[in-house]
């Protein structure tokens, strides 16, 4: 069984043959006689069944209210009649009864109770007992809910002592802020996310037999929910961003007891340049060799809260490399990487501090041109010499060393692989067939196995 959004909550798909034999009608409850044992595992909405009158736990009504029970019956098989009587506290004799004529025991099996059955802001009371050829059960005893299916008007307030929306914050320290219901005095608590999008409240998972395993969002999710001090109160969270953008975005909605969802508030935080500073040690390293760095904290970030850690995105010649290198006490940090990227060496990096705080990128970038140089005795590049049939040399030269081999190709299609020679260069000899526009693409492999950038070299045959 699967959790599936519904109304702005989290409910269960009622899926099985339960749904072939839904039946209702409107009869006082069934007495008991010996039979079955009492169901047991009651639920509504796959929220823990609530035995106290004056006590009842809030449910919306949208799409209907899902009742679960198990039943024990060893004797009958393979199917019982779940047999469920609601009615309102106010109107007792009011009683409506739902049966699921092909549960299986020791299975938590449920009906659904259309949304048209429910008043708005009404208490209702529901048990269930357990129908079978042995005989029916005594009924459980009573479950109460009152319906709520009224969002809360307002959006909630959103303030912050350490990090005051509409100026420049320095960041490090986790963002001290308070959540108030906005004269709404049904709000229970908050959800809150840095993404945009605000998480659903899960209030059960399904365990074993299909038991409900209910939670608590408030408590079980502190990185999304914060309960309110009391009824209609506030809330007080202490968050670390999940990381520094320079603009932190917060989006927060009050929620009522049935978790109904409020408008949302946006709360902007600006936070100071606080990324770190990245040195390379050795600026003229050759291609393809190995290229020191030194990684030094911002000093307000290292202030606030001390760096102990950098992330390393590195993007060269084999792809995205992520790696972490530890910082020492004073917060700075040395790492190396092989410079082998054909267009250049691209480094992000970001610091970590002791509390969590995730600082802005640093970019490093230390470009390079590793295409071959072209050059020709007969075809001039961009220029119209030569003629049919006569031949032309070209030439290719590197920008770096180590070059094994060069591949070429003519826009005739010809083409093919020609060897470097000790100082990287080699030659080739090309006679054209036709007259006009030509190209030659040429690129160089290094003795590595490292594919350079290509060369387009654009001539005309006379």
């Amino acid at each position: 069984m699967s959790l599936v959004p519904l109304g702005g909550r989290s409910r269960a798909a009622i899926i099985g043959l339960a749904a072939l034999a839904l039946t209702l009608t409107a009869a006082p409850a069934m007495a008991a006689t010996p039979g079955p044992p009492t169901p047991i595992d009651l639920f509504n909405d796959f929220e823990a069944c609530a035995t106290d009158a004056n006590s009842p736990i809030y449910l919306n009504a949208f799409g209907g209210v899902s009742l679960q029970a198990l039943s024990q019956d060893t004797v009958d098989s393979p199917f019982v009649t779940e047999q469920f009587q609601v009615f309102p506290v106010s109107e007792p004799s009011q009683v409506v009864t739902f049966s699921n004529q092909f549960a299986l025991p020791g299975i938590e099996e449920s009906v659904s109770v259309p949304q048209s059955n429910f008043t708005e802001g009404q208490t209702y009371a529901w048990d269930v007992q357990t129908v079978a050829a042995s005989g029916t059960s005594a009924p459980s005893g009573l479950c109460y809910f009152t319906v709520d299916d009224t969002a809360p008007s307002s959006a909630p307030t959103v303030i912050s002592a350490n990090y005051p929306s509409g100026q420049r914050d320095q960041g490090g320290a986790p963002i001290q802020l308070t959540f108030g219901a906005n004269g709404v005095n049904d709000v229970s608590g908050y959800v809150f996310s840095w993404f945009g999008v605000l998480p659903v409240p899960v209030l059960a998972t399904i365990g074993p037999h299909g038991i409900p395993q209910p939670s608590d969002p408030f408590t079980a999710d502190p990185a999304n929910f914060a309960a309110a001090s009391t009824l209609g109160g506030s809330a007080t969270v202490s968050l670390v961003p999940p990381f520094d953008s320079g603009l932190l975005v917060l989006t927060v909605a009050s929620l009522d007891r049935a978790f109904n969802e409020s408008p949302p508030t946006t709360y902007f935080i600006f936070v100071k340049p606080d990324a770190p500073t990245i040195t390379q040690l050795n600026p003229n390293v050759p291609f393809d060799k190995n290229g020191e760095f030194h990684l030094t904290p911002d000093p307000g970030l290292e202030a606030a809260s001390p760096v102990t850690s950098y992330t390393v995105q590195l993007f060269g010649q084999t792809g995205g490399q992520t790696f972490t290198v530890k910082a020492s006490a004073s917060g700075n940090a040395e790492f190396g990487a092989t410079l082998d990227s054909p267009i250049g060496e691209f480094i992000l990096v970001t610091s970590t501090s002791a509390d969590g705080w995730v600082s802005q990128n640093s970019f490093f970038g230390s470009p390079i041109d590793t295409t071959p140089t072209v050059s020709s005795d007969v075809y001039l590049e961009n220029q119209s010499s030569g003629g049919v049939g006569v031949p032309g040399t070209f030439t290719f030269a590197p920008k770096v060393k180590g070059i094994a081999n060069y591949a070429f190709a003519f826009s005739d299609g010809t083409g093919g692989t020609v060897a470097a020679q000790g100082n990287g260069t080699a030659q080739i000899t090309w006679t054209p067939s036709e007259s006009g526009f030509n190209f030659l693409d040429v690129f160089g492999t290094t003795k590595d196995g490292i594919q350079l950038t290509d060369y387009f070299y654009v001539f005309f045959v006379n």
